[in-house]
């Protein structure tokens, strides 16, 4: 019951049985419909949209819609999966550019001791 927003009470009125009257009626958090259910002796919530618990006292950030999708918790993945793609094209990006760096370094210092070794001209 507490799964169905405050705006299907009055469509579901009848199921869920009297609404609450005086003190009862703010039995039910976050906007919540309090009814008095006939085959129970207490009283029951119709939560608001992403409020769950017997007296609508939970926000359910990532509450399933009725189509029984979960779109909160989808955009989460995907942000976490873009975020973890981007890491590891930093983390590729920059391997590549120092070793490119090294074996320019290695290259240098290869053509510098070339340069040193001059065989003299100087006649035997």
């Amino acid at each position: 019951m507490a799964e169905y927003g405050a705006e299907y009470g009055a469509e579901y009125g009848a199921e869920y049985g009297d609404v609450c009257s005086g003190q009862e009626a703010t039995f039910c958090m976050n906007g919540g419909s309090c009814y008095r259910p006939p085959s129970m002796n207490s009283l029951s919530c119709v939560c608001r949209h992403m409020y769950t618990g017997s007296r609508c006292e939970t926000l359910s950030l990532f509450a399933s819609s009725q189509s029984g999708q979960n779109y909160g918790l989808i955009a989460a993945v995907l942000i976490v999966a873009v975020l973890i793609a981007v890491a590891v094209a930093v983390f590729i990006y920059y391997i590549i550019k120092f070793r490119r760096i090294r074996r320019k370094k290695q290259q240098n210092s290869d053509q510098q001791g070339q340069y040193w070794e001059v065989e003299s001209r100087v006649g035997a």
